[in-house]
């Protein structure tokens, strides 16, 4: 059987799996990039965060991005925009406690991505695209894979270091049995993309069909404030559109479609806001997406983004965190093959945890009530309302942002205030 070598494989070309082989390419390491699909691809987790933009210019790759957004290709994205029950608020993310970008795009994850593998590959690493790893082997110096080729063909790729990148596919936790139950309960979501034909003189006098295409816009369920909308505009006249809830909240409908429309329809400013839209595509589904791991990295390999742990969509947090997990494991790696000793575990896996757990202690909030108690609150103190604009901008690694460094006891301070 055929056996290559290389610095360092990547399992995985979407967005962690980009940043870090650009960075490691970069740095005239051999970087081979292991991607089962084909690109461009459809992908779900298309509202970016301000963050992403200084993590992609740490990789070369956010020129690139700008320059695709400029001839019309992303949406502009500026901030938040929230609704329950008549109520609308804002969140505008130049207005933020942490110093870096206040705006950012909104993209169709199917061009974005296939941007960013492209920009890797002219950085230097080789990108195999409809290559799937079969076999894993991390228990000798260095990892040993099968891979089964376009062709069909089987062949071996020996990595001096190996990263996990490929996201819900979740290789390397599948195949080490590295999988633990995720600590958030289970959910399900329903999603598609529409033309939506929202009028440009949307009457913005009215709560309820307030509405910024600058802005992603999370809506509540007004019956049930455990089971909340995400409405997704794209620069062509597009949206995304998506619910999640428990599964047992979705049960009884017939099919995935009637499922959305039906809890659309029950949101009257979603309602009025996709009055004219086409459903011209399938609706998809995705459930019991949030997992962990039982640890992040090892002496020869780590596990990037949603290969690791997934939290929620409700923050627009996924891709921010897989973006962080690249730029933070790229310098640990290099030294690793310089031949320096890298304890991973606190170099890349404490403070990237760091974050996650700031995004956590959010979401939980958001399911139990008190963060939505705090987004509507009437009484907004500015600096206050930064610092909480600079986590839902993806600064969650700010350590100077006390809502960042004490999420959990600040942040249960403010809701019993709000309450």
């Amino acid at each position: 059987m055929k056996k290559e070598n290389f610095d360092v494989v990547i399992i995985g070309a979407g967005p962690s799996g980009a940043v870090a082989s650009a960075m490691l390419a970069r740095a005239g390491r051999s970087v081979l990039v292991l991607e089962k699909q084909y690109f461009p691809r459809f992908s779900i987790g298309e509202s970016l965060l301000p963050q992403c933009m200084e993590f992609l210019a740490q990789a070369g790759l956010e020129q690139t991005v700008h320059d695709h957004a400029a001839a019309n290709g992303f949406q502009f994205k500026n901030g938040a925009a929230f609704h329950k029950q008549g109520q609308y608020t804002e969140f505008d993310f130049t207005e933020k406690f942490s110093k870096g970008p206040g705006t950012t795009y909104q993209v169709k994850r199917a061009s974005f991505d296939k941007i960013l593998a492209d920009g890797a590959a002219q950085a230097g690493a080789e990108i195999r695209f409809g290559h799937e790893v079969k076999t894993v082997a991390v228990d000798c110096l260095c990892p040993l894979l099968e891979v089964l080729d376009e062709q069909g063909n089987l062949y071996q790729v020996e990595a001096r270091f190996l990263l996990d990148a490929s996201g819900f596919a979740r290789v390397l936790p599948r195949m080490l049995g590295l999988e633990k139950p995720s600590h958030l309960p289970t959910r399900q979501s329903y999603f598609t993309h529409v033309k939506d034909n929202i009028a440009c003189e949307t009457d913005s006098s009215s709560d309820a069909v307030k509405f910024d295409r600058d802005k992603i816009l999370i809506t509540v369920n007004p019956n049930n404030s455990d089971i909340w909308y995400w409405l997704i505009p794209f620069s062509d006249g597009t949206s995304s559109i998506g619910v999640v809830g428990k599964p047992e909240q979705f049960s009884g409908y017939e099919s995935p479609e009637v499922i959305l429309k039906h809890f659309v329809h029950a949101a009257p400013n979603l309602r009025d806001i996709l009055k004219n839209a086409e459903w011209p595509n399938e609706v998809n589904t995705l459930g019991g997406y949030s997992a962990d791991v039982t640890h992040l990295a090892a002496k020869n390999y780590a596990l990037l983004g949603n290969a690791g742990e997934f939290l929620d969509p409700v923050f627009s947090s996924g891709v921010t965190i897989a973006l962080c997990s690249a730029v933070l494991i790229a310098p640990q790696v290099l030294r690793y093959l310089d031949g320096e000793a890298v304890d991973f575990e606190e170099s890349f896996a404490v403070p990237l945890k760091k974050g996650v757990d700031c995004f956590k202690t959010f979401v939980n909030s958001w399911y139990e009530s008190g963060f939505q108690d705090v987004i509507f609150y009437q009484e907004q103190e500015t600096t206050v309302k930064s610092m909480i604009s600079s986590i839902l901008a993806g600064y969650a690694w700010d350590q100077k942002n006390p809502y960042v460094a004490q999420s959990e006891r600040r942040f249960k301070t403010l809701v019993e205030l709000c309450q």
